[in-house]
């Protein structure tokens, strides 16, 4: 049956249970490999008995997915539609043969969490540490990136879960968001800023200093960008744009740029003289963070373990800011 011409008729959940793992194998070889004499070979079969596999499973699926050309295949749109889904299978049965085997062997599984620097960073360290007190055998792996390159990681699995945020509301369908915290800011610059001291710039002299942002799909940089922007503002000094903390923390201390950062970053290097605040009118708080999974995937044991001890922190800390606001 091409695929070209469809009949109308559905596939069946019975059609795809007569798919046996091995058929999974031999279409993600082939998939790779556009050619069914080095399918074979990698499959340790031969060529005719490759030729019959292919047919088996076009005969279960009642459709043609490879155009057969004079020197290879060709995937055809319903070919590529299952080359993924044969993927995307196989991926899954190797994650659970790893997690078993640890499991097994009295490990406690793998974990791949990202994360966004600031505010979030200081209570992943938090988690982290929790995590490992009552895990101690739980491998964890800790990527640190802006929300957008997060997103896509997690899209692609190769983070089981991650903190950040939304970059785009679409998003929402795919991903299930969990909201942890606030973000607080602060207009940060080197020690020896012509702008530091209790007088306020106003947004005209701010524009005109050289300024460190984030790159412009980051939830900060909109916010940076809005300030001036809704002003009719705009920064004629010079911009160095980074996605990196530490390579702002160099420029600052040896130039007079400024750059807006999330204040759980900048808080110690303050406070050892490293970095100092400047004093403007600008917003102080950063849009929410928070947890954010794959919709419709239930977390696996190390995943639900890491959540609920975020959970509880991200609680703690927000008590712990109330109680001092009401000190005051």
């Amino acid at each position: 049956m091409s695929a070209d011409k469809p009949s109308g008729k559905p596939l069946t959940l019975a059609q795809v249970s007569r798919l046996r793992f091995r058929h999974l194998q031999f279409l993600d070889i082939l998939g790779k490999t556009r050619n069914l004499r080095l399918t074979a070979e990698q499959m340790h079969i031969t060529q005719p008995a490759a030729t019959k596999v292919l047919m088996d499973i076009e005969e279960m699926l009642e459709s043609t997915l490879f155009d057969r050309l004079p020197r290879g295949m060709r995937p055809n749109e319903l070919g590529l539609f299952t080359l993924r889904y044969a993927h995307a299978a196989l991926d899954g049965h190797r994650k659970f043969v790893d997690e078993f085997s640890t499991l097994k062997q009295g490990g406690h599984g793998h974990l791949s969490i990202g994360a966004i620097s600031g505010s979030a960073a200081h209570l992943l360290i938090a988690a982290v540490a929790e995590l490992q007190r009552l895990r101690p055998l739980l491998v964890v792996k800790v990527l640190e990136q802006s929300s957008d390159q997060l997103i896509t990681w997690l899209a692609e699995r190769k983070i089981d879960v991650m903190i950040g945020r939304f970059t785009d509301e679409s998003q929402r369908a795919q991903f299930q968001y969990e909201k942890l915290s606030g973000e607080a800011l602060q207009l940060t610059a080197g020690v020896h800023h012509p702008l530091r001291g209790p007088n306020a710039p106003g947004l005209l002299e701010l524009s005109h200093w050289p300024w460190i942002l984030y790159p412009p799909s980051t939830a900060l940089r909109k916010v940076t960008d809005d300030i001036f922007s809704r002003t009719g503002l705009a920064l004629t000094s010079g911009i160095v744009e980074t996605p990196s903390f530490l390579f702002a923390l160099e420029l600052l201390q040896s130039t007079n740029m400024l750059s807006l950062q999330p204040a759980a970053l900048v808080d110690k290097y303050v406070r050892r003289g490293l970095l100092t605040r400047i004093v403007a009118d600008l917003p102080d708080r950063m849009p929410d963070f928070g947890l954010i999974t794959l919709q419709g995937e239930p977390p696996n044991s190390a995943v639900q373990a890491f959540m609920d001890v975020i959970r509880t922190l991200a609680d703690q800390s927000v008590d712990g800011l109330e109680a001092e606001r009401r000190a005051r």
